[in-house]
């Protein structure tokens, strides 16, 4: 398996990046989905000699894209021991949370940008891959819809500040959502995102970016409030 996936990560690095930065987005993005999806669950060790292989690149790179996920607040050098993906605790997640919806509320207001017609069509998409999910549950890819749903709305945000907190902030705080969900409704949760998708699409299409705001700001809160509510939100971690 991590041979398959190996080639498989190399294969598609070799395809879709050509310079330095786009090599070294790709395998910044491609560690932090496997965050998110808790493929390297909170306390893992990443070897940078594993990764280099992996990705066919030196150590060098390697080591730049573990310090940005480390300043994402992914995961965390320790002297000693390596790199360790982070783990957080219930006051954080809440402080995360909150800053979350506040940062959300500004969206509306500092230079947003509407959506191209190509980006509502990718909405759309998103829209019909989470129906699809009615019939056949899968929480790996609720997460990845999610996460490309996300991304759409961070790229609306023409404050570059506010995007890239924003940003930040989503990634930090989403694979939490994960650990909650074999303890919530699945069934209504996908009924609920489609739903919140389907809210922005209708806004989207007026061009009324506050009440795109306004939206994401009540579904962010009432995400968090069913992760607390079913008492599944994440141990802090053991002295």
């Amino acid at each position: 398996m991590a041979r398959s996936r190996r080639a498989s990560a190399s294969a598609r690095l070799t395809a879709k990046a050509h310079s330095a930065r786009e090599r070294f987005d790709f395998m910044f993005q491609e560690l932090r989905e496997r965050i998110c999806l808790l493929q390297y669950p909170p306390g893992e060790a990443l070897s940078e000699e594993a990764l280099a292989k992996e990705f066919g690149v030196s150590r060098t790179p390697i080591r730049r894209v573990l310090g940005r996920l480390e300043a994402a607040g992914l995961v965390e050098s320790r002297h000693g021991v390596g790199t360790l993906v982070t783990v957080i605790d219930q006051v954080e997640l809440e402080q995360v949370y909150t800053l979350r919806m506040r940062l959300a509320e500004l969206m509306g207001e500092l230079d947003p940008r509407c959506a191209t017609a190509e980006e509502l069509a990718t909405l759309r998409g998103l829209i019909d891959r989470c129906e699809s999910l009615c019939d056949a549950p899968n929480e790996p890819e609720f997460c990845r819809i999610n996460m490309a749903f996300n991304q759409l709305l961070i790229t609306l945000i023409g404050n570059s500040a506010l995007r890239d907190v924003t940003e930040q902030l989503y990634y930090r705080s989403s694979r939490f959502f994960l650990y909650a969900l074999p303890g919530m409704d699945f069934p209504e949760e996908i009924d609920i995102f489609r739903g919140e998708m389907a809210e922005i699409l209708t806004a989207l299409e007026r061009g009324d970016l506050r009440a795109v705001a306004f939206h994401r700001r009540n579904h962010i809160a009432n995400s968090y409030y069913r992760i607390i509510r079913d008492r599944h939100a994440p141990e802090t971690e053991a002295d």
